[in-house]
């Protein structure tokens, strides 16, 4: 039985400017999926998101439709990257439903807009929907993809939902099977999926729909949305304490009077316990020397001795541990609201998730350039299980993200840190976040970018649009 039948009254509500078919859309031929995390946070997020789209139904339809949780699906952690489940998916709905919706936990979703707005589109035909991003100039974190023009590709703002139509979904399903998908590294999910889908231009573009938005839910320009932002944060504790985290810079006596002074300058004021870990101890700053020589590629020798460190009776007893690198531009007021939202007794596991080789059995990391946060009880179950460096110039961040692996402790990620610098980002998907750190001193005045996007009084110094989008994501 479709909508229509069952609630005549409810689709007369519908914003006159969205077009209906004459037969819309049975609530059955949609699957919702939602992005979620197997932290205990993350998952009551998603639950509640389900909950509140199971709730919009009720009494419209007696089957609902279905709505699934990502981190329920598969025992593997690397499934995160969507495109080893949509065989899955395929197989399990290719049959009976029409529309694979994506959301995240706060993507607030108005079923009833959106299925007149799927309904536009001939579900027999493969269609790839979504609120379009694009790069302004080529980006490392796009592997400088399009590097003549960048703004000529749109990938998918996850915030705001999309959605692959089932046609879509079984041709992809099926190359997933026959060709193995690339063992290489995971960095910027949606732009990935977005090239996946392209293909080299033997697959759709994807089409920018309007209606799947990221204003905040309520707001004037919301009226006609299928997709919203939550418009308050989530409810989570008081901020967590300064003298509850201990803040570690890796940093080597070449960049003493280069970064240093920028920390100095910006973040280090809030922070109540931070040591300088070098290859050379400088009372004036002052930095440590942790006996470990310094080396150009990776630091993994470092970290794991900031790691033991953390854990002695040489530091203060703190119950979180953030690692950045002397480059990395960070609020930590931000963090610790952040923070609040995350139970220290268990091995949280916080940053800006990458991944590598997930399609062969990989695993996923915490990128260290945009900070790396972890648990007391993270860091004893670590350093408990015996996992070291190969090599001290091993790439700590992927080291680490191993010995998580094998301990089956997952990644939880966050789109507020990043490893790049503000202009390596769409402006469209950094004008709804309140960002936690971005990395890298590289064509930019460090201080005037921390200034711009990361002080304490950000509020009034951005116009008041930027505030109405950006204080629906922390």
């Amino acid at each position: 039985m479709t909508l229509r039948n069952r609630s005549q009254s409810s689709l007369d509500s519908v914003p006159s400017h969205i077009s209906v078919l004459c037969v819309p859309l049975d609530l059955r031929e949609i699957v919702f999926v939602v992005q979620s995390q197997r932290n205990s946070f993350h998952v009551r997020q998603a639950e509640e998101r389900r909950a509140d789209l199971l709730k919009q139904v009720h009494g419209l339809t007696e089957r609902p439709p279905a709505v699934l949780l990502l981190h329920t699906l598969s025992d593997n952690e690397g499934d995160w990257s969507i495109l080893p489940l949509l065989p899955y998916l395929s197989r399990s709905f290719g049959k009976n439903s029409s529309w694979i919706v994506f959301l995240e936990e706060e993507t607030n979703v108005k079923i009833i807009t959106l299925l007149q707005v799927l309904a536009k589109f001939p579900k027999n035909k493969e269609w790839f929907l979504g609120k379009p991003l694009h790069d302004e100039e080529s980006t490392i974190i796009h592997h400088y993809a399009f590097a003549e023009n960048p703004s000529i590709f749109k990938y998918p703002d996850f915030a705001a939902a999309w959605a692959l139509s089932m046609p879509l979904v079984v041709r992809l399903a099926n190359k997933v099977r026959d060709e193995p998908l690339k063992s290489d590294f995971t960095i910027d999910l949606k732009h990935e999926i977005a090239l996946y889908i392209w293909d080299g231009g033997n697959g759709p573009h994807l089409t920018a729909v309007p209606e799947l938005c990221m204003d905040p839910e309520g707001s004037l320009n919301a009226q006609h949305c299928a997709t919203t932002l939550r418009k308050d944060p989530p409810l989570c504790e008081e901020p967590v304490k300064k003298e509850d985290i201990f803040v570690a810079v890796k940093t080597c006596r070449k960049f003493h009077s280069e970064r240093v002074p920028v920390i100095k300058k910006t973040w280090e004021k809030d922070a109540l316990f931070l040591e300088y870990y070098s290859d050379h101890a400088e009372p004036s700053i002052p930095t440590i020397n942790l006996g470990v020589p310094n080396t150009e590629r990776g630091h993994c020798g470092k970290t794991f001795a900031i790691l033991q460190r953390f854990l002695s009776s040489a530091v203060p007893d703190t119950k979180w541990l953030v690692i950045v690198d002397d480059d990395t531009l960070i609020s930590l007021p931000r963090l610790r609201i952040l923070l609040s939202c995350y139970d220290p007794s268990a091995p949280v596991c916080l940053g800006e998730r990458y991944g590598y080789g997930l399609s062969q059995g990989g695993y996923s990391y915490i990128t260290g350039g945009g900070g790396m946060v972890f648990s007391r009880e993270a860091v004893v179950r670590l350093l408990n299980s015996g996992c070291k460096c190969y090599s001290n110039d091993a790439p700590d961040d992927m080291v680490l993200g191993m010995c998580l692996n094998a301990l089956g402790l997952p990644i939880t990620h966050s789109p507020l840190f990043h490893q790049a610098r503000p202009e390596d980002y769409s402006k469209d998907l950094l004008a709804h976040q309140v960002p936690i750190s971005f990395h890298k001193h590289w064509n930019i005045d460090p201080v005037a970018v921390f200034n711009k996007w990361l002080r304490d009084d950000w509020r009034t110094n951005t116009s008041d649009e930027h505030n109405e989008k950006s204080k629906t994501e922390l």
